[in-house]
């Protein structure tokens, strides 16, 4: 996995007050957790946009102006309801040998033979949930959807693994697939409809007819 640097300051202080002080100066208020105690610290709000502002997933090397350096890994955002300004950020420490949970975004290449004919692509796993050794975690997951036709799909046991690293949904999980176009769905539920209208055309009694045994005359 790439890796940033997030320079900042350990906070003393880390009361409500203290807090909105930094936030009003333009910092943020960060947390990180895992390690011997929890290390609160700030940095400016701009050091983060590499880090909050992409798809990729990175790991960080926090270094404080005390000398403090921690390897770490971004762990929850909270930003603010109608700024989107960044509110606060945790962190966790990234120790060797243990295991982390990471949501890894899904790529694809190729055109697909089945879109080419006119079926439509539907990404349902855009992001998959692994968990692994920090030196085992994909940056990506990359697909090749080249020899997908209608009514294929990609599942999750049928990707390959470059590392050891586990997958936290059902094995069947359908992750990408090429259904067919929906005019053509609408076709053939309409022929079916047809069908059932002439079967029921078909029931119907000629004029003059009962449908049933008219009572006998008293």
């Amino acid at each position: 996995m790439k890796s940033i640097t997030i320079n900042g300051s350990q906070r003393e202080s880390v009361g409500k007050v203290a807090t909105k002080a930094l936030r009003n100066a333009g910092k943020v208020p960060c947390v990180v957790y895992g390690g011997d105690k929890n290390l609160h610290f700030s940095a400016d709000e701009l050091a983060f946009n590499k880090l909050v502002y992409t798809p990729n997933i990175y790991t960080v090397d926090i270094k404080l102006d005390d000398g403090t350096e921690v390897e770490s890994i971004m762990q929850d955002i909270q930003f603010h309801p109608v700024t989107d300004k960044i509110l606060h950020i945790d962190f966790y420490v990234l120790k060797k040998g243990r295991e982390i949970t990471l949501d890894i975004p899904v790529r694809t290449e190729g055109d697909s033979a089945g879109v080419k004919n006119g079926g439509n692509f539907r990404f349902t796993l855009r992001k998959i949930s692994i968990t692994a050794v920090p030196k085992n975690m994909p940056d990506f997951i990359l697909l090749n959807i080249s020899e997908l036709e209608i009514g294929d799909g990609i599942h999750l046991n049928e990707i390959e693994k470059e590392a050891e690293f586990t997958f936290n949904h059902p094995e069947g999980a359908v992750v990408c697939q090429v259904l067919a176009p929906r005019a053509e769905i609408v076709e053939e539920t309409g022929e079916g409809e047809e069908d059932a209208e002439k079967d029921a055309e078909g029931e119907t009694p000629a004029e003059g007819e009962s449908s049933s045994e008219a009572p006998a005359n008293e």
